[in-house]
């Protein structure tokens, strides 16, 4: 084990939460080593969720809201000017029977991890459930998308659909209606899991509509989207509904699987932390953010339980000698 290998602080995850804990860790002098590449082959955005948003209205200190990719740049620009150091490489195995934890990248079967870290902060966040249907992969970009951000303008004055019944899925379609013609939302239930201010503005906004009780069973198109094919959960009848474009956002889950037989997670594989803190089960182990929470899934609060994972590891390397 080489001193250039053994980081202080290693930070997995590059969304709210990550960022922060890289500014606080950074701040204290730990010179925190950030590692933005997620550790999951479907979920590659450095910058979490947001960078998959539209406009971020509830962010304390925007009062005219920001765009969530302009925000998460201005989170990476605040922690490289107090010294954190990013890289855009993915880790592929950890060794977390530390500390010192070992970190890898690239192969994962070296004999030696890349780096060692006294501290770990694991904030990997979550990624979009998808529909699970045969043609979505081959029509991702192609009519198909989970970011309207990313996607939207290229659909202008089309029939698109969002699929979902959540805060997430109301945005998307509002944001949708800046370009769309029309904007179709389905739902396999009969009312909204969305906000009730989400709900009042979706319902309120002329180029919505809804489809209830309905389920998309079917992508048309080769190399484009033609339209969907519908299943109605209460009538048991079929139907197609020509769209152009179709948005899914139906949830999240978290990216855990890197720590599946070494980090205790909940039936849902949530990270688990003890009460009050972001400590894990394990020794200089912190998690934070989306990963951990599956009750508020907000930046705000991801970005608070990066402050604290950074302090909790700051106060425990401090207490082993190790800060």
């Amino acid at each position: 084990m080489t001193d250039t290998k053994v980081r202080k602080v290693v930070v997995i995850g590059s969304g709210p939460a990550g960022l922060t804990a890289a500014i606080y860790t950074a701040r204290a002098n730990l010179s925190p080593l950030l590692f933005e590449g997620l550790p999951s082959s479907t979920s590659d955005q450095p910058g979490g969720q947001l960078m998959l948003t539209t406009d971020v209205e509830n962010y304390p200190g925007f009062p005219q809201g920001v765009v969530g990719p302009e925000l998460m740049a201005q989170f990476r620009s605040q922690a490289t000017r107090f010294g954190a150091e990013l890289l855009t490489d993915k880790v592929t195995r950890v060794d977390l029977s530390g500390p010192p934890h070992g970190i890898w990248i690239g192969n994962p079967n070296a004999a030696e991890p890349s780096f060692y870290a006294w501290a770990v902060i694991v904030s990997t966040g979550a990624q979009s459930l998808m529909l699970g249907l045969e043609a979505e992969d081959r029509l991702i970009g192609h009519g198909v998308s989970t970011c309207a951000t990313c996607d939207g303008f290229f659909f202008k004055d089309q029939h698109i659909a969002v699929v979902g019944g959540g805060d997430s899925a109301m945005e998307e379609a509002i944001f949708l209606t800046r370009f769309a013609s029309k904007v179709t939302v389905i739902h396999r239930r009969d009312e909204l899991r969305a906000s009730k201010i989400m709900q009042d503005r979706a319902f309120a906004n002329e180029r919505i509509e809804f489809l209830w009780n309905s389920e998309v069973r079917q992508l048309n198109g080769n190399t484009k989207l033609e339209g969907i094919r519908l299943h109605n959960n209460v009538t048991g009848e079929t139907s197609e509904l020509n769209v152009t474009g179709l948005f899914i956002a139906i949830g999240h889950q978290p990216n855990t699987d890197l720590f599946a037989d070494q980090l205790p997670r909940k039936e849902n594989g949530y990270l688990i932390t003890k009460s009050d803190s972001s400590c894990t089960d394990i020794e200089g182990v912190f998690a934070c953010g989306d990963v951990q929470d599956d009750v508020y899934r907000q930046a705000v609060t991801a970005a608070g339980s990066g402050c604290m994972a950074a302090i909790d590891a700051e106060r425990w390397l401090e207490a082993t000698g190790h800060g």
